[in-house]
């Protein structure tokens, strides 16, 4: 709400400026795309060496009592 409050507010003083943040924004989060992709495939591949590295210590501790 806040975002769109300033863009307003972008829009009423500098409106050239507005519309041109309304263009380029799509764009931007086109280009960036590609690096969430990959920083979602790297987190999950952190995520598997992780567990793979600890699976013999939560192996070795044994089931957990309640």
């Amino acid at each position: 709400m806040v975002g769109f409050l300033l863009w307003l507010l972008l829009l009423i003083f500098c409106w050239p400026l507005a519309l041109l943040a309304l263009v380029l924004y799509p764009l931007a989060w086109l280009i960036l795309l590609p690096f969430k992709l990959v920083g979602i495939a790297v987190d999950g591949v952190l995520d598997l060496l992780r567990g793979l590295f600890t699976l013999p210590g939560r192996l070795l501790r044994g089931p957990r009592s309640l």
